[in-house]
């Protein structure tokens, strides 16, 4: 019985902490401050609890009693501070301005049309106000308010709403045309972010459970499969000079130097017309890791440079864009989850994972150093993980660096694998089912590059043969082979380091993005 009181005083004293921090948090709060957070909570606790909060604490006892704050799960509470721009409070919910914004994609519960009309609060000063009240002047009660509250009553009075904005676009129209840019951004996010039927229990059950590797005891048997595949695969690698590993035909496209990308897309476009279907409702999603700063590893200059390039070329492709920035390895686990549970895939033609880190041995380092294999990564979108990429191409990209074995010249860094210590087979690396493609930066045994003021060799020719040759109608392959090409000719200051990328790819058709109708500028 003692060691249950004490047990059950111990629980007591904990919740009296937490509430003792919230009370830290609300006494650092200003009353716009508790206008904005019961702003951001509508919808998610009753309004009539909301209207009668006159403190931060009274918002956070509706929170507590809705479950969207807990001692053991204060996110929520700390996406609201980051919000309303009190970050310095988020100490007391054990949390940094980085970390939330790592979580946020995956965490983070105010939709985007709530957080459209907070923006939209904080760019609607009093002048603009007063006009927009004006213009409506009929329909509204004659009481004083303010930018967020105005907002509120249009949404009460169903003059707008996530679906409708109408009212709010012609008011913009009218008194700040420059936040229209906010509506568009808005509308496109929302697109993206497909609202599609709820997964069956079989998928639901699938993306609870525990990750299932897929086995890699058999490729042969796995390609005899697909004859398609494995004839076209064998004839593209003679053509490349290349040749199969273990007896196998080979899932390894290397691209030689002074090989061709014409020669190749000639070949591709008589010998296998067959290509991915691309023209549902969006194009896909990309996933950027960008890893910078480390515990002891060296900081890794440059990547902010590719992260930029990156993200521009593919949402000129197309895609919906989310980059996470020094990833630790609970936030990588986290991402990987989300993504393989995203509903999103079900009406998406494609998906991109990039990866801009240090590396070692066919694995990733997170920003807390931890080692990933890549194979633990890519095993997470197999049909089987994650069935709304079930028949699509799952493209992964990464820019793996270790450096630390090679004397690298003044303004170029390795970005390299340990040629002594280093794989001898990209295969590992992706799961023996179809549809994936694995381009890593570099070959084992050969050093990876990254500039470090423009970035790395691999990632700036990816993207720029990308902007290139896919106006041309390029498919995939042929546009490695051509950054094959370019990054095998490329050398350091001495002329004494070189490079070449190594792709991996069990695709069943060519790969062929649509022609975006936009110029890109970068």
């Amino acid at each position: 019985m003692a060691m249950k009181s004490q047990g059950s005083s111990s629980d007591k004293n904990c919740k009296v902490s937490f509430r003792k921090k919230l009370l830290i948090i609300d006494s650092n709060l200003e009353v716009k401050d508790v206008e904005r957070l019961k702003f951001l909570c509508i919808g998610l606790v009753p309004n009539k609890k909301l209207e009668k909060s006159s403190s931060a604490s009274d918002v956070f006892e509706h929170l507590l009693a809705e479950d969207l704050l807990s001692e053991g799960d204060s996110f929520f509470l700390a996406e609201l501070l980051y919000i309303i721009g009190q970050k310095k409070l988020l100490q007391y919910l054990n949390y940094t301005k980085e970390e939330v914004e790592q979580l946020l994609p995956i965490k983070g519960k105010i939709s985007l049309f709530r957080n459209l009309l907070y923006e939209l609060s904080q760019s609607i000063d009093s002048e603009n106000l007063k006009e927009m009240i004006f213009l409506l002047n009929d329909s509204l009660p004659k009481t004083e308010m303010t930018s967020l509250s105005f907002l509120a009553l249009l949404e009460k009075q169903d003059k707008i709403d996530e679906d409708n904005l109408t009212c709010l676009e012609d008011l913009c129209k009218v008194v700040v045309p420059k936040l229209l840019r906010n509506i568009e951004k808005y509308k496109r996010e929302k697109a993206a972010q497909l609202v599609t039927p709820p997964v069956d229990k079989e998928a639901e059950l699938l993306c609870q459970g525990e990750e299932e590797l897929v086995s890699q005891t058999d490729i042969k048997t796995f390609l005899e499969a697909l004859p398609q595949e494995e004839s076209w695969q064998n004839k593209h690698a003679r053509s490349n000079g290349n040749r199969a590993t273990n007896g196998a035909p080979s899932l390894v496209f290397r691209g030689m130097q002074g090989a061709s990308a014409n020669t190749l897309n000639s070949e591709t476009s008589t010998q296998w017309a067959p290509t991915y279907r691309m023209n549902r409702d969006h194009r896909g999603l990309c996933v950027i890791v960008n890893n910078h700063s480390f515990i002891s590893l060296r900081d890794r200059r440059g990547t902010h440079k590719d992260a930029e390039i990156l993200r521009g070329v593919f949402q000129w492709l197309g895609f919906t864009v989310h980059i996470y920035n020094d990833v630790t390895k609970v936030v990588m686990e986290e991402v990987l989850q989300k993504q393989k549970c995203n509903p999103a895939h079900a009406d998406g033609d494609c998906f991109v994972f990039c990866i801009l880190t240090h590396g070692e041995y066919g694995a990733v380092y997170s920003s807390d150093e931890a080692l990933i294999p890549i194979r633990e990564i890519t095993s997470h979108f197999t049909a089987l993980q994650c069935p709304g990429l079930a028949e699509k191409p799952k493209l992964f990209f990464i820019q793996a660096c270790q450096g630390e074995k090679i004397q690298p010249s003044k303004s170029i860094e390795a970005d390299a694998l340990n040629p002594e210590q280093a794989p001898a087979s990209l295969q590992d690396s992706i799961p023996v089912e179809a549809d994936f493609l694995l381009g890593l930066a570099t070959v084992p045994g050969y050093v990876s590059f990254r500039h470090v003021e423009e970035g790395s060799w691999y990632i700036q020719s990816l993207c720029n043969h990308l902007k290139v040759l896919v106006p041309r109608q390029e498919d995939i392959l042929s546009i490695l082979t051509a950054v094959n090409d370019d990054v095998s000719r490329r050398v350091d200051k001495q002329g004494t380091k070189k490079q070449m990328p190594q792709p991996a790819f069990t695709l069943r058709k060519k790969l062929v993005f649509p022609v975006p109708l936009d110029a890109l500028s970068l």
